[in-house]
């Protein structure tokens, strides 16, 4: 269910894997995704449980309507009944709220100042990555009072740069913004390591203090893939402060 938990300071950083939900296949089990075709009942169940075994109230976490682009929303509460925005970050000053990222390939990244009070969760796939969802997210995180110096990072499970085959006009585009994300397959063809690009920004703007999941979701049958799979659940990664 929680395949991987980190604390640091008063930081919860937490990334599910696809066991102890009720969603059935193809979405089995813990699909947290609401728009990939379950039902929505399962997935507001899997989302209660996910949270729950967190320790969270399912009522403080705050989803996204991601799309693939670089806009960030500070955020003070859930939504409630306003409407989800179409974001691919969204920052809190508020302890305690956790803010909540979708995957099944892109890669989630959670960021934390536990000093400033201050966190952020992100959707980078390669798009958003090229987009600069990662350092906008950042901005908007400074501007609320944190610094990059004390920000702690945790990158969760993605495809990794050995198996995201890409056409090689595509390894050229996404290299010429961000070269550190050239890469090729363990088969010898084009590739892109999105993780790899995002790290690298963060990196440059001053965030040290990084880690990154060892699991490609791709190669993991206990994770959500969707380049292996195409109709299938989302992973998710939440981040929150005492």
């Amino acid at each position: 269910m929680i395949g991987q938990r980190d604390t640091v300071s008063g930081a919860h950083f937490a990334f599910t894997d696809r066991w102890g939900g009720v969603s059935a296949a193809p979405y089995e089990e813990l699909n947290l995704g609401g728009a990939v075709g379950d039902d929505p009942g399962t997935v507001t169940a899997n989302r209660d449980i996910a949270a729950k075994s967190l320790g969270l109230d399912p009522g403080d976490v705050v989803w996204m309507n991601q799309v693939h682009g670089s806009d960030v929303t500070v955020v003070d509460g859930p939504w409630r009944d306003r409407p989800v925005p179409e974001v691919d970050a969204i920052v809190t000053a508020r302890r305690g709220l956790a803010l909540a990222v979708l995957t099944a390939d892109c890669v989630p990244v959670l960021l934390a100042d536990p000093v400033a009070g201050i966190v952020a969760a992100a959707h980078a796939g390669r798009p958003g990555m090229i987009a600069g969802v990662v350092p906008a997210a950042l901005r908007a995180m400074t501007e609320l009072g944190a610094d990059p110096a004390r920000i702690v990072a945790r990158t969760g499970p993605a495809v990794c740069g050995r198996c995201y085959e890409v056409p090689e006009a595509m390894r050229a585009e996404v290299a010429a913004e961000e070269p550190t994300a050239y890469a090729e397959t363990s088969w010898g063809t084009p590739a892109v390591d999105v993780a790899a690009g995002v790290h690298a920004q963060l990196a440059r703007l001053g965030v040290h203090d990084r880690a990154q999941s060892p699991v490609c979701t791709l190669e993991s049958g206990d994770h959500f893939s969707y380049r292996r799979d195409r109709t299938t659940g989302r992973l998710a990664g939440y981040v929150w402060l005492d």
